[in-house]
């Protein structure tokens, strides 16, 4: 496994359209499998701690379920208030059926 990349969950448990939160040690992380390309969230919602995960996700879009907060699951963005901030992302790698993440920011 390449260095900094933890082995977190496997491809055959999220299928396309769905998502689930996985934890790295104090670390709440989304899982978002959008048309066969895995993606990985901060799984809180900034605004009131609300755990994405048990949102909906439409796509790329991931709403929460406590005030209707939308973001990108591939960027972080924040596209709906009342959430002002954006997610933090992490680099996904994908090895037959092993996901893996990587807990810096963005993409390598």
């Amino acid at each position: 496994m390449a260095e900094g990349f933890t082995r977190i969950a496997e491809v055959e448990g999220l299928q396309p359209g769905s998502m689930r939160p996985v934890k790295i040690g104090e670390h709440r992380i989304l899982l978002a499998n959008v048309a066969g390309c895995i993606y990985a969230a901060d799984d809180t919602c900034p605004h009131e701690d609300a755990s994405l995960s048990t949102g909906s996700l439409e796509g790329e879009w991931v709403k929460c379920p406590l005030h209707g907060s939308r973001f990108n699951v591939r960027t972080g963005e924040v596209v709906d208030e009342p959430a002002e901030a954006s997610l933090r992302t992490y680099a996904v790698r994908v090895e037959g059926n092993h996901i893996s993440v990587h807990l810096e920011r963005g993409c390598l």
